[in-house]
Formats: structure tokens, C-alpha cells, sequence
């Protein structure tokens, strides 16, 4: 029966981050399904580390040919996913996540449907007139109409914008995200109706995301776990399970890594999905309970054979420097090794020389 241990070992293997890779960025989103995207920049690390040879260029194309746009889905928050899949995949989920944001433009900052209606409409035509528009071209362009809005109630309408299906990101230019209309950037996509996106949805996440919890899933599709069973039902026969302390995961045909794996060591964003794909059984990355509970403090997070070590700060600029604040007194060689490790691997990535900072245990 596998441990902790194994699951958090089996998850990198699911989710590329561990030998074979995947073969290019678009094997990444689509194998995954949806990739957190809220910070372009360390998402895009995010993809590249989990390819055979990370390449800033190859997630770019994507984005630039419109076969993967970033938008917000599943929860409210940006991802990136196949354009082939966005249709489905926001008609299954939007409608538990729109009423979320709806309410914060309404009760939060006191916008009216009507003005949700007439501000909507605005940016409708604005993208329609020009698309690949930039957040501070679209406040000008509003600003044009007679609206002045900007802040968070201009992303949260924005994002109700991509939740209905008429926005999404367009074309990026020099680094920095667009908006397009939804209609011209996704011209055939998958059309299923809802049981079968149930199904297909369990299928992808348990096989990209494996082993996991129905729970898991229902946090991260922002879904009841009615329907989440009733998508399982659908595709258990596919998929494999097993018990661990209480709990029933679900993974695609295989058996359990024992054993550490390589590369060994990881720095990522605390926004990755083998961190936050997860719910339920999340910190089997911490088989050893050493990382603090209740708020999370860092942005980043250091893993060596699967296992939080410390938290992960990074600073760009002439060199690009990671930060470390280990959880234990002291990290071991072989850890600082497979730590070097990855900093150079991200400092490859980005162009630029790394460096490696081991702060004091706070």
C-alpha cells in the first residue's frame, strides 16, 4: 500500500516535474488540463519545468496561436488551458464560480446589474474594434465611453468577462497580458454536453493529478462532490484506486514511485499545481509535519524528493536569486545539492545566472 511518501513521489511523476517529461508546453497544459496561472512570469516556469527542454518561447507560441489561452476557470483565478477545452470546461464550472465574483462587484464595491450590463457591453465592443488590448488600454478605452474604472473592480469584471464566455486573453505583447474577444481566439471548441464534461474532467484531473481524493477534485473544479462521483462513476473503469489513512485516491493505471526520483530538487511558486491542485490530501508534501500550519507565509515553496524543505523567495534583476528559509535547522548536503540543482535549471530558463541564498530558521 503506498505512504504519504509514495503519493507525493507518484504526483510529480503524474505532473512532469520528475523524469520522463513531457515533450512540449502544450503536453504540459493538456495532460494537466489547467495550469494556475495568476503570475505570468512563474507560471510559465511552472510548464517549462515539467518539458524535456524548457523554453520560454515554447508556451509563448502557444498563447500567441490562440491553442492555449489564459483565463479565469475552475476557480477565480487565472489558468492556462487548451483552447480546445476552455468551452466545456467553463460551462461545467462557471456557473458555481460567476456568482462569486458577481457579488464582490455588487456588495463589495457597489456596482448595479445594470451598470455590470452597460460596462460589460463596453468592453465587448472596445475588443470587437481592437483586439489584444492591455488592462490599462481597456481602462482608456472605457475611460473614452464615460466609465472610470480601475482596480479590483475593473479585474473582477474582466473576469466575469472570461466566466461568461466573451473574453479571453489575446495575443501577448512583449510579455504582458491581452484581452480578445472570446469568439475570435476559440474557433472549434470541444462541444460536450454536462455528464459527459463530468467524465472527461475526472478522467483528465485523476490522470494529470493522481493519486487524488474526490475531494481533491471538487476543490479544484470548484464542484460538488455529487457531481464530482457522478463524473467518476463514469470513468472509474479507466482510472485505479487504493485506500490511505481513510481516504480513497484515484490514479491513472501504474504503480507507486518507492524511491527517490530525479530531478530531486524543485523550486516553484506556492500557486503550482502539485501544491495547489490539492485540497484534501495536499501536505503529503510534509510527511514529516515541519511546514507551519493555518496562513501561508511564502511564494514560493523548496521541495527535495517530493517534500517541502523551505520556503522559496525570488528576485529578478541582474541575476535571478532564490531565497531559501528551510522549515528544518539545517538542510543536508544532498539537499542543498538537488536544490543547486533546480536554481540552475531556473536560471537556465530565464537567461540569467543564478544564486542560491540559505537564510537562518526563523
Amino acid at each position: 500500500m503506498p505512504t504519504a511518501h509514495d503519493i507525493a513521489r507518484w504526483r510529480l511523476q503524474s505532473q512532469h516535474l520528475v523524469a520522463p517529461y513531457a515533450g512540449s508546453a502544450a503536453s504540459v497544459v493538456t495532460d494537466l488540463l489547467a495550469v494556475q496561472a495568476e503570475n505570468p512570469s512563474q507560471a510559465a516556469w511552472a510548464v517549462a519545468s515539467r518539458t524535456a527542454h524548457p523554453d520560454p518561447a515554447d508556451l509563448e507560441a502557444l498563447l500567441d496561436a490562440g491553442e492555449v489561452v489564459r483565463t479565469h476557470v475552475l476557480r477565480p483565478t487565472w489558468h492556462f488551458v487548451p483552447a480546445a477545452d476552455i468551452a466545456w470546461l467553463l460551462e461545467l464550472t462557471a456557473p458555481r464560480v460567476r456568482p462569486v465574483v458577481a457579488r464582490q462587484l455588487t456588495e463589495v464595491h457597489g456596482w448595479t446589474p445594470e451598470t455590470i450590463d452597460r460596462v460589460t457591453t463596453a468592453v465587448v465592443e472596445l475588443l470587437g474594434e481592437e483586439p489584444d488590448r492591455t488592462r490599462d488600454e481597456v481602462t482608456r478605452g472605457l475611460s473614452d465611453r464615460g466609465f472610470e474604472i480601475t482596480g479590483q473592480p475593473l479585474m473582477l469584471l474582466l473576469a466575469q468577462t472570461e466566466l461568461d464566455r466573451l473574453v479571453c486573453s489575446g495575443r501577448p505583447r512583449s510579455g504582458t497580458h491581452t484581452y480578445a474577444l472570446f469568439a475570435d481566439r476559440v474557433r472549434e471548441p470541444a462541444r460536450l454536453d454536462r455528464e459527459e464534461a463530468l467524465g472527461e474532467l475526472a478522467l483528465r484531473y485523476f490522470t494529470g493529478h493522481g493519486p487524488a481524493t474526490v475531494r481533491d477534485l471538487s476543490y479544484w473544479a470548484t464542484l460538488t462532490v455529487t457531481d464530482v462521483r457522478r463524473g467518476l462513476t463514469q470513468v472509474e473503469d479507466r482510472l485505479e484506486s487504493f485506500e490511505h489513512d481513510g481516504l480513497t485516491f484515484w490514479h491513472a493505471p501504474g504503480e507507486a514511485p518507492r524511491t527517490p526520483q530525479e530531478p530531486a530538487g524543485h523550486l516553484l511558486q506556492i500557486l503550482d499545481e502539485t501544491y495547489r491542485g490539492y485540497s484534501e490530501s495536499r501536505m503529503v508534501l510534509d510527511v514529516e509535519g515541519v511546514v507551519p500550519t493555518g496562513r501561508e507565509t511564502a511564494i514560493g515553496m523548496a521541495l527535495v524528493d517530493a517534500q517541502l524543505v523551505a520556503r522559496m523567495k525570488r528576485t529578478v534583476g541582474r541575476r535571478v536569486v532564490f531565497e531559501l528559509s528551510p522549515y528544518r535547522a539545517a538542510l543536508g548536503p544532498g539537499e542543498l545539492d538537488a536544490l543547486e540543482d533546480a536554481a540552475a535549471r531556473y536560471g537556465a530558463f530565464l537567461g540569467l545566472e543564478h544564486e542560491l541564498v540559505i537564510s537562518r530558521r526563523e
